[in-house]
């Protein structure tokens, strides 16, 4: 039996096994942060209103009636429906938060203070409680502001990194910035329970899209912070490594990241213009980027009478970081070439997801994949029997 008196725990502990999170999230930032707690052995009790979560309804694509968005970020989760327009089913929430080690909310800034939910109330109920908030821009002025991840790429620059320089900015292909807000949500997450640790009192972690975004900038927004540049778009190549980019092979588009001047000389081996590798013009990474407009074409040629995967094996054996422009299936296959097992099977009784397996590998424990995401209330009955008690 875990922590909740629920069935159906993995019976290898993780390294987060006992702790339990009352998961107050939805659509992506805050499901994927407490589904890797939950890989990781945290009993998740994700909570939802009667309409559930909205990604439930983002479909196409789908599996077996289900929103493929959704199963992407709620596995090992337990589902209960609770109505906070209910007095009684906020009473709920208040044990919830009582009992759990951990709480994760991404409603807007003050969103959960007319109900009694926010962190300070939450901290009268149980003064140990880690409460982490996940927000689009802050609890300042941008407060009110919607939390969209398309948002934070438009506002914090990013887009403007991004596509041809002749052309208009783009967004990333995934919502990244969600994805890096989660993570470091759960940074900010077990940093606060090492220092619970110590002193057996909880706090309030804070993320945010905007300032994850920044951060994850790094060497841009590092640019500015610290140099006054702003950086423009380039399409994909690199604003101080020449080659670092795209470049058409025979057969298909490649990246070739020669990032220090012993890999150049290695592609210049492979491509046989020993005379380039010599030339004082592209000698150095300073120069060839300086001068890389007299050394793009004459690479060009060359890799035009290569495949793109005779080219991969030839560079990778003189080591020289370079790889074929693959489809997400492309390079989930590459994975598995690789030996990283990137699926795995998520089975419960006659409900089995095919997911892609959890990135953290330990020696001494392991990811659990023991549920499929719940369907909406699937768990409501045993929880609010539990929390009843």
């Amino acid at each position: 039996m875990s922590a909740t008196g629920l069935s159906g725990d993995s019976t290898a502990p993780g390294p987060l096994d006992g702790l339990i999170v009352a998961d107050l999230t939805r659509v992506l930032a805050g499901p994927y942060c407490t589904m890797l707690m939950a890989d990781l052995g945290a009993t998740v009790i994700k909570v939802e209103s009667p309409l559930g979560d909205e990604t439930r309804g983002w479909l196409p694509p789908e599996h077996d009636g289900v929103s493929t968005y959704y199963a992407s970020v709620n596995r090992n989760k337990r589902s209960v429906v609770l109505d906070f327009g209910v007095d009684s089913d906020v009473a709920l929430v208040e044990r919830l938060l009582e009992r759990a080690d951990i709480a994760v909310e991404n409603f807007k800034p003050g969103g959960l203070a007319r109900f009694g939910l926010d962190f300070n109330a939450a901290r009268e109920l149980n003064s140990q409680l880690i409460y982490l908030s996940i927000s689009g821009f802050g609890t300042a002025g941008g407060a009110q502001l919607a939390g969209y991840d398309l948002i934070a790429q438009a506002v914090s620059g990013f887009m403007s990194l991004t596509g041809d320089p002749e052309g208009p900015p783009y967004r990333a292909g995934v919502a990244i910035f969600d994805v890096i807000t989660g993570l470091h949500g759960l940074v900010g997450v077990l940093s606060a329970l090492h220092q619970r640790s110590r002193t057996g009192v909880g706090q309030h972690v804070e993320v945010n899209l905007l300032s994850s975004a920044l951060s994850g900038l790094v060497n841009q927004s590092g640019a500015f912070a610290a140099g006054g540049t702003t950086a423009h778009r380039l399409g994909n190549a690199h604003p101080s490594i020449y080659p670092y980019e795209v470049f058409p092979a025979h057969d298909r588009d490649v990246v070739i990241a020669a990032a220090n001047d012993r890999q150049f000389r290695s592609l210049c081996g492979v491509l046989v213009l020993p005379d380039v590798a010599d030339d004082d013009r592209f000698a150095t990474n300073a120069a060839r980027v300086m001068n890389r407009s007299a050394l793009h074409p004459i690479l060009l040629g060359r890799l035009a009478r290569w495949k793109a995967d005779d080219l991969f094996s030839a560079l990778v054996g003189v080591g020289v970081p370079c790889g074929p422009i693959n489809s997400v299936a492309e390079g989930l296959a590459f994975a598995e070439q690789l030996g990283l097992a990137p699926f795995v099977a998520v089975t419960n009784g006659e409900r089995s997801v095919r997911a892609v397996r959890n990135p953290i590998t330990f020696s001494a424990a392991a990811a659990r994949y023991d549920t499929p995401p719940p369907e909406l209330g699937a768990n409501s009955e045993t929880i609010r029997d539990w929390l009843s008690n």
